[in-house]
């Protein structure tokens, strides 16, 4: 990060809501490309911005100075006023009386910054899939702040910038490799992380003998499902579509809930009968759990956070968790993922 110490002019009197502020760096710079026979026009371009942009900004600098800087001759372009080169040279003058005192205040601040760096560490935010893994590992590490997101959700929020990190489950190769090439396209790294299992949560005992997708069409069983975007929503759909069953015949398959822990609550509090989730919240719960599908958990982000020791720890972490929680297995090898990336 560069910080600069910059001469800057504020007009107005100490009441004034909205005080027209003049950056005498930018100013000067701008009338000095002038000065060497750029037109307003290119001088604009050399600083990425507007050509209106720049005009009022000029316009509303020589309505607080009360005098003009350019004088626009036709036909000879633009021409700097003698209030301009008095400015110029004032900017100049100014610059090297401050030099030795700017330098010094500057790397002062640079030091007082350095040490609230340290102090206010830096809180990355994380978009992820529901999963109890994932929880437990940033409670234990710390830094980051976790929103519970689906997989598409989280992912969309990482290309929109809104998050520094996206955890996001697939459970087949071929739409794992579609999802990687549109982040690689983007300039992210992906990293698997772990393997889980999902599969339906019911009572324990399993007392109405649910055992595939087909078994959720029969007319008095009542599912809860994950919402619109999660993973596991998707897993489901997957599944029916191969099937060839239709959604539709299913009670409650428009009740929806947020995280694995929230359909495990629903089946105990016998609001539902089967749900879908990951095997190690069925177990935590006491429910029998029926097996469906594998899939691999990933974590994305861009080249330059994947450098951050942080990151590498919350990685490290998270395997370690997934081979020591049951329904899971910690994913690293290039050779554990072929096909998928």
């Amino acid at each position: 990060m560069r910080i600069q110490i910059r001469p800057t002019l504020v007009f107005g009197n100490k009441n004034a809501k909205d005080p027209t502020v003049v950056d005498l760096v930018w100013l000067t710079a701008l009338l000095k490309d002038i000065d060497h026979g750029k037109t307003l026009m290119s001088a604009c371009k050399k600083m990425g911005l507007s050509y209106r942009n720049v005009w009022q900004k000029l316009n509303d600098v020589e309505k607080a100075l009360g005098f003009k800087l350019i004088d626009r001759v036709r036909g000879h372009g633009s021409q700097l006023s003698e209030y301009a080169y008095y400015l110029m040279q004032f900017t100049d003058d100014f610059d090297q009386k401050t030099l030795r005192l700017g330098q010094s205040s500057l790397l002062h601040l640079e030091d007082g910054f350095a040490q609230f760096r340290v102090k206010a560490k830096k809180q990355w935010r994380f978009a992820s899939s529901s999963d109890p893994v994932i929880q437990k590992a940033v409670l234990d590490i710390g830094g980051f702040e976790l929103i519970t997101a689906g997989s598409g959700e989280a992912l969309e929020r990482l290309l929109n910038y809104e998050v520094d990190i996206a955890g996001f489950h697939v459970s087949d190769p071929k739409s794992s490799q579609v999802i990687a090439r549109r982040l690689e396209k983007e300039g992210m790294q992906i990293f698997p992380v772990m393997r889980r299992i999902q599969g339906f949560f019911v009572a324990k005992g399993n007392p109405l003998n649910i055992t595939c997708a087909k078994d959720l069409l029969r007319p008095k069983l009542r599912f809860i499902n994950r919402q619109k975007g999660s993973g596991t929503r998707l897993l489901l759909d997957t599944i029916l579509s191969k099937e060839g069953l239709d959604s539709k015949g299913i009670r409650g398959y428009e009740n929806e809930e947020f995280t694995h822990s929230a359909i495990a609550t629903a089946i105990l509090a016998k609001k539902a009968d089967v749900g879908m989730g990951v095997k190690s919240v069925a177990i935590e719960n006491g429910l029998d759990f029926i097996w469906l599908k594998d899939e691999i958990f990933f974590l994305t982000m861009s080249e330059e956070l994947s450098a951050d020791r942080e990151i590498a720890k919350l990685i490290r972490k998270i395997r370690a968790l997934s081979n020591a929680t049951p329904g899971y297995k910690s994913v690293g090898l290039n050779k554990q993922i072929a096909g998928w990336l």
